[in-house]
């Protein structure tokens, strides 16, 4: 799975979280309206309702890009 389908999966979907990363929170809707394509194809790894982690080129998972959190 890439990003790009880890987010479209959460907008359609219809899940009521919100993305953390180190600045701040996001839409899903809104990263993907907003990342590069080369970020959107990354390959990454979605525990629906924990995180989306980076998959690393050997298969193993990397650095959590975003932690979710249902909104309040």
């Amino acid at each position: 799975m890439c990003l790009k389908e880890a987010l479209e999966k959460i907008v359609n979907d219809r899940q009521n979280v919100l993305l953390k990363d180190s600045r701040r929170e996001w839409e899903a809707a809104e990263l993907l309206n907003n990342l590069s394509s080369g970020m959107l194809r990354q390959p990454v790894h979605m525990l629906s309702g924990v995180y989306i982690a980076a998959l690393m080129e050997s298969g193993m998972m990397g650095a959590v890009l975003y932690r979710l959190r249902a909104k309040s």
